[in-house]
C-alpha cells in the first residue's frame, strides 16, 4: 500500500495541483443557492431544513458524493473535519465512513481532528489509521512528543501539527513571550526532532509573514494551510495567493497544500473556476522556483488526445537534456547518432521521484530479498527504491579494490537469497550481465532485471535465453513516438531513434 507522502506526491504530479478540498457536512460551506436544478440534496438549501439527523446525513451524502465526483481531477487531497460529522451523532459517523470509502484510493485523506488528549492518543490513532484507513490527521501538539508518538508508529501514515492559526485572539499565545522568539516557532523547531518530513507536517493559517518564518526553520516540511479562511483572506485572491506561495513554497515549488474556498461553488461554472485557480497557482509556482539554482519545476505544455502513463516523464527527461543528438560513443564502444544521459535526474527531485515511482510499480509485483544496483548509473535509483520499498540493497563492484576487504559485492547478504537487479539503460545487455555474473558467483540468485529504458535491440530475448526475466519502464519506441507527437523532435530525429532500436 502506498504511503501518505508518496500518494500525495503522485496525486500532485498527476493532477498538477496543490489544492485540497474540505468535505464536511457544514451548512456554511454550501453555495448561496442551488447551482442548478439537477443539484443533489435540494433540501439542504432550505433555511433551516426540517429533517432529523438520519435524513440530513442522507442528503449530505448526496452533496459530498457530488463534490468528490466533480473535483477529483482538480485536487491532490481531501480533508474531513471530524467535528462536523460528530455533531450528527451516530448517523454522522456513518456518513464519515461512507464518505471516506467514496474517495478514490489514489487520493490521500486527511482527517482534521486537532487531537490533543494524551490518554486517548493510542486508541484514537489505531481507530483512524487501522479502522477508518485515513492517510493523515491533524494534532494539537502542546502535550508534547508523548501525544504525537502513538500516531508516528504507523508506517506510511502522517500527522500535521497545529502550529499557528489566523484567529486574532490566538496572537497572545502564539507570539508569547515576544515576536522575536514566539511560541509557535519554538514548536516548529522542537518538532523537527519528532519525525521525518514524510511523517510529520505543519498546519498553519493564512498569514504570509508567519508562514515565511516557519518555512525558513522547516524548509523540508509539508505545510497544510488551514481551510477556515475569512473572506478577506480568500485563497482565490490574486495578491494574497502570491504572498502565500512566495512565503510557503519550498525550493522545488512544492511543500504546500492549499484549500479550495467554498465560495467557488457559488459559480455555476465552478469547474472552470477550479481550472483557472489551479493554473494560477502553477504559474506562481514557476515564478517562485525560477530563482532557485538547485531545482527546476517542470509542468506539461502539450495536450494529448489519449492518456499515456509515462508521457509527462518522457517529456521531462527530454526537456532537462537527458536525450541529445549527435555522434556519441556508447559504453559498448559503438557510435550512435544520439546519447541518453540519465545522470541529471538525481539533481531534480520532482523527476527523480517519478522515476523511482515508475520502477517501484514494477518491483512491487516481483519476488526478491534484496535490490542490486549496477554501478554506477543505477546506484542512486537503487538506493531510492531501497528506501521507498524498505528493502535491503547491495551492489556488485565495477572493479575489485586492491585494498581494504577487497569485496566483490558491497552490502550484507546471504548465499541463496533472491536478488532483483536494477539498471538504467539496456542497449547490449553486456554491463548488466557482468553484474549478474558477479552476484551469482557469490551464491545469489537472479531471476528479474528491471531497467528504465530498453533500446529494443533484442536484448530481452538474449536475457530470456539465459534464464532472466527483463522488465522496462520505457522503450525507445515509446520515447520516440511521444517526443515526435509532442513536437519535441522533428521527423529526421524521429527516424534516428526509430532506426537504432
Amino acid at each position: 500500500m502506498m504511503n501518505f507522502f508518496d500518494k500525495l506526491l503522485t496525486s500532485i504530479e498527476r493532477n498538477q495541483t496543490l489544492l485540497y478540498l474540505e468535505l464536511d457536512p457544514d451548512p456554511e460551506s454550501l453555495p448561496n443557492k442551488p447551482i442548478n436544478h439537477n443539484l443533489p440534496a435540494q433540501s439542504l438549501f432550505a433555511n433551516p431544513p426540517e429533517l432529523d439527523n438520519r435524513e440530513l446525513t442522507q442528503d449530505w451524502w448526496q452533496w459530498l458524493h457530488f463534490l468528490i465526483t466533480q473535483t477529483e481531477k482538480y485536487v491532490c487531497a481531501y480533508k474531513l473535519s471530524l467535528g462536523y460529522y460528530q455533531s450528527f451523532g451516530i448517523p454522522g459517523l456513518e456518513l464519515l465512513q461512507q464518505t471516506i470509502k467514496a474517495i478514490p484510493s489514489d487520493i490521500p485523506i486527511i482527517l482534521d481532528v486537532k487531537h490533543g488528549d494524551l490518554n486517548t492518543s493510542t486508541v484514537f490513532a489505531r481507530t483512524i489509521f487501522e479502522d477508518w484507513q485515513v492517510d493523515a490527521c491533524t494534532i494539537s501538539p502542546y502535550t508534547g512528543l508523548d501525544l504525537v508518538a502513538p500516531f508516528l508508529l504507523y508506517p506510511g501514515k502522517a500527522v500535521f501539527l497545529l502550529c499557528a492559526t489566523a484567529n486574532p485572539s490566538a496572537t497572545f499565545l502564539q507570539e508569547y513571550p515576544n515576536q522575536e522568539q514566539p511560541l509557535y516557532l519554538k514548536l516548529v523547531a522542537e518538532s523537527q526532532r519528532w519525525g521525518t518530513p514524510e511523517q510529520l507536517g505543519l498546519e498553519v493559517g493564512i498569514m504570509p509573514d508567519m508562514l515565511a518564518r516557519i518555512r525558513k526553520i522547516a524548509p523540508e516540511r509539508l505545510i497544510l494551510i488551514q481551510g477556515d479562511i475569512a473572506e478577506e483572506n480568500d485563497i482565490s485572491n490574486q495578491e494574497e495567493l502570491t504572498q502565500i506561495l512566495a512565503a510557503g513554497l519550498n525550493i522545488n515549488g512544492e511543500g504546500l497544500l492549499l484549500p479550495i474556498s467554498p465560495k467557488i461553488f457559488n459559480d455555476a461554472h465552478f469547474s472552470t473556476a477550479l481550472e483557472t485557480l489551479k493554473n494560477r497557482i502553477n504559474e506562481q509556482r514557476i515564478k517562485v522556483v525560477e530563482g532557485s539554482p538547485t531545482c527546476e519545476l517542470w509542468l506539461p505544455d502539450v495536450c494529448f488526445l489519449k492518456h499515456e502513463p509515462h508521457r509527462d516523464l518522457i517529456l521531462q527527461i527530454y526537456d532537462i537534456g537527458c536525450i541529445i543528438f549527435g555522434d556519441h560513443v556508447q559504453a559498448s564502444g559503438a557510435v550512435f547518432p544520439y546519447y541518453i544521459d540519465l545522470r541529471k535526474i538525481i539533481s531534480i527531485p520532482q523527476i527523480f521521484h517519478k522515476i523511482v515511482t515508475a520502477y517501484g510499480d514494477i518491483l512491487k509485483d516481483l519476488e526478491f530479498d534484496r535490490i542490486a544496483g549496477i554501478p554506477y548509473g543505477s546506484l542512486p535509483t537503487a538506493t531510492g527504491l531501497a528506501l521507498r520499498l524498505e528493502r535491503p540493497m547491495i551492489f556488485p563492484r565495477k572493479e575489485v579494490k586492491a585494498h581494504g576487504t577487497g569485496r566483490l559485492i558491497e552490502g550484507h547478504f546471504q548465499p541463496g537469497e533472491k536478488i532483483v537487479v536494477v539498471d538504467d539503460i539496456m542497449i547490449s545487455g553486456n554491463s548488466v550481465m557482468k553484474g549478474v555474473d558477479k552476484l551469482k558467483s557469490v551464491g545469489l540468485e537472479v531471476e528479474d532485471i528491471v531497467v528504465f529504458i530498453d533500446h529494443e535491440r533484442g536484448v530481452k530475448d538474449k536475457l530470456q535465453e539465459n534464464g532472466y526475466r527483463s522488465h522496462s519502464v520505457l522503450t525507445l519506441t515509446e520515447i520516440s513516438q511521444t517526443l515526435y507527437e509532442s513536437g519535441r523532435i522533428n521527423s529526421e530525429q524521429f527516424d534516428i531513434l526509430k532506426n537504432y532500436r
